[in-house]
């Protein structure tokens, strides 16, 4: 009898990594993306865009549209999920470190800009810190493919200028830091004007502006660049809709403000 190549845990958890950081559409065994982990892990290209699949069988997203895997792969890749869903941070970060490793580098090496500052930090303190940037890292390229890599404000899609920006902030919900419906693909502006409650978004999607910013709308800039937007919807993401519960926490909580 042939052997059967069984997935290992390390494999399974590097095609979850590439799975939550691909745009909708994109698991084809042709993506170079799709190739080059093949290529990491030592499967082939089509077993690769299988796993992508399976993962996409275990997505409440794909579920609702009745997507559905063969059942040996929903078996391998749900527990995977399971832990993904109940310790993003841990599971995220170790995705990393094990793809770091089969590319031969460490973290500090892998992420040198985003690290730069925490060389000279020991410990926990340094672990922390490393864990806190990479996390933020893979946050903002599962948001941004979410999004398509296009603000959903104002459809910009210059990647450099594009942020992902936490609907209830990272310092207030541990257990929500990396969860994909509390992202928003936000361009520098609307990154900070979010951030600040100046604009929030309500429950149909749409565009508030606060009184402290409509208090500035015979200025220039008001016309120009918020004027327009109230109401607006913005653009539907892919997958991860704006969970309703966290937006409204974001209006009663830092959009208010703005309003008293």
């Amino acid at each position: 009898m042939p052997t059967v190549n069984l997935w290992t845990r390390e494999e399974l958890i590097l095609t979850l990594n590439l799975y939550l950081k691909l745009p909708f559409g994109k698991m084809s065994s042709r993506n170079p993306e799709v190739k080059n982990l093949a290529s990491i892990i030592n499967r082939t290209k089509d077993s690769v865009a299988l796993r992508l699949v399976n993962y996409a069988s275990v997505d409440p997203y794909h579920i609702k549209r009745g997507v559905k895997g063969m059942q040996g792969g929903f078996r391998q890749v749900k527990p995977i999920w399971d832990e993904f869903v109940n310790n993003k941070e841990e599971l995220i970060f170790e995705s990393e470190r094990i793809l770091a490793a089969k590319e031969n580098m460490t973290l500090e090496n892998k992420f040198e800009e985003l690290l730069f500052d925490t060389k000279d930090l020991k410990g926990e303190v340094k672990l922390r810190a490393v864990k806190t940037r990479v996390n933020q890292n893979v946050f903002r390229q599962i948001v941004l493919a979410n999004y398509s890599y296009k603000c959903a404000i104002t459809g910009i899609d210059v990647p450099e200028l594009l942020f992902a920006s936490h609907i209830i902030p990272w310092s207030e919900n541990e257990q929500e830091r990396l969860n994909p419906e509390n992202g928003l693909c936000l361009s520098a502006l609307y990154d900070k004007a979010f951030d600040k409650g100046l604009i929030g978004i309500n429950e149909h999607y749409e565009v508030l502006l606060s009184n402290d910013l409509k208090k500035k709308s015979k200025q220039g800039f008001y016309s120009k660049h918020f004027g327009l937007l109230e109401n607006e919807k913005i653009l539907v993401p892919q997958r991860y809709l704006p969970n309703k519960v966290f937006l409204q926490q974001h209006l009663d909580t830092i959009f208010e403000k703005r309003n008293q």
